[in-house]
């Protein structure tokens, strides 16, 4: 009986979960946000890829 009570009274663990929700969500938030902006993201890349192949063309 005093197990139970005691789990009641102690508040760590709740901290705990309460952190780990918050990383959870920013988490999927992040992930989220980079599956969206991936294609926009590649193709900025490669924007810069071919000019900078073209100026190295030139220079050559």
């Amino acid at each position: 009986m005093e197990i139970i009570r005691r789990f009641v009274r102690e508040e760590e663990g709740q901290g705990l979960v309460e952190y780990a929700l918050i990383l959870g969500l920013i988490a999927v938030v992040a992930i989220t946000a980079l599956t969206l902006s991936g294609g926009s993201i590649k193709s900025m890349f490669s924007t810069i890829s071919t000019v900078l192949d073209n100026a190295n063309s030139k220079i050559s």
